[in-house]
């Protein structure tokens, strides 16, 4: 089973770039977005053979994520089911018979960590959610997770330190996740691979100098180690200031 997930930095824009082209060249089971920036009846995507869901943020334009499957879920369920966080399209849960798949779009800690308080309350209430899911289950969850989780992940650590997604607290947060019993695939295949990132600003040609984040993510439950295939992180593709990642696995 391939799953992928890509932060589309806004679906519409994205579409007149280069999704359709990836979409149908990845083929993928299941297809995650993340920062879909559209409200419902904004955009219609024609994907013969999946079957879509769609969690919309209140504010416009902002936020948002989807899930295309070839295999209809037992069950679709939207957010945490905590009224707080519930308001910004971050999260879709599928159910299948032997797994949940999570797509989530972590909250923005934002300029001046203005939002930090807030993303470390998210943080415990999230992992309660997946621990949640995990005891009836094995969980997958995807999507971009806002944190670059150790110096490896990121180009210029030192310089960042104390920045949004690569603060202590938010690092923390990300080796507690671990703590539980969860896999970040792509370190599972590649412990010691540098220079490969998920998120590259759109200032200083930051791309075209290779100075990303690694901010993306499939992370999966402990007892799914042994059906993990590979993992991959798309850098050559573009049309967003994220590019996909992959996770194969079976399932």
């Amino acid at each position: 089973m391939k799953l992928v997930s890509w932060n589309v930095n806004g679906i519409r824009a994205c579409l007149d770039k280069n999704f359709m082209s990836f979409f149908n060249e990845a083929n993928a089971d299941i297809f995650c977005i993340n920062e879909s920036k559209v409200q419902e009846g904004q955009v219609t995507l024609d994907l013969p053979g999946y079957h879509q869901y769609w969690n919309y943020a209140e504010k416009k334009g902002y936020s948002g994520v989807a899930v295309f499957t070839k295999n209809e879920p037992l069950c679709v369920t939207y957010g945490i089911g905590i009224e707080e966080h519930d308001h910004e399209g971050r999260v879709i849960t599928l159910e299948y018979p032997n797994f949940y798949l999570v797509s989530v779009y972590v909250p923005n800690s934002r300029q001046e960590l203005e939002r930090l308080d807030y993303r470390m309350k998210w943080e415990d209430d999230f992992l309660g959610y997946i621990d949640s899911l995990n005891a009836k289950k094995p969980v997958i969850y995807c999507g971009d997770l806002n944190v670059a989780h150790e110096e490896i992940d990121l180009k210029n650590p030192k310089t960042n330190h104390r920045n949004a997604g690569f603060t202590d607290e938010e690092r923390e947060k990300f080796t507690t996740v671990l703590s539980h019993g969860y896999i970040d695939t792509f370190r599972y295949f590649y412990p010691d691979r540098k220079d490969i990132y998920s998120w590259w600003s759109y200032r200083f040609k930051a791309r075209e100098k290779n100075a990303g984040w690694r901010i993306d993510y499939f992370v999966v439950s402990e007892c799914l180690k042994d059906k993990l295939v590979g993992a991959d992180i798309k850098c050559d593709v573009t049309g967003s200031d994220h590019c996909p990642v992959e996770l194969t696995i079976n399932l």
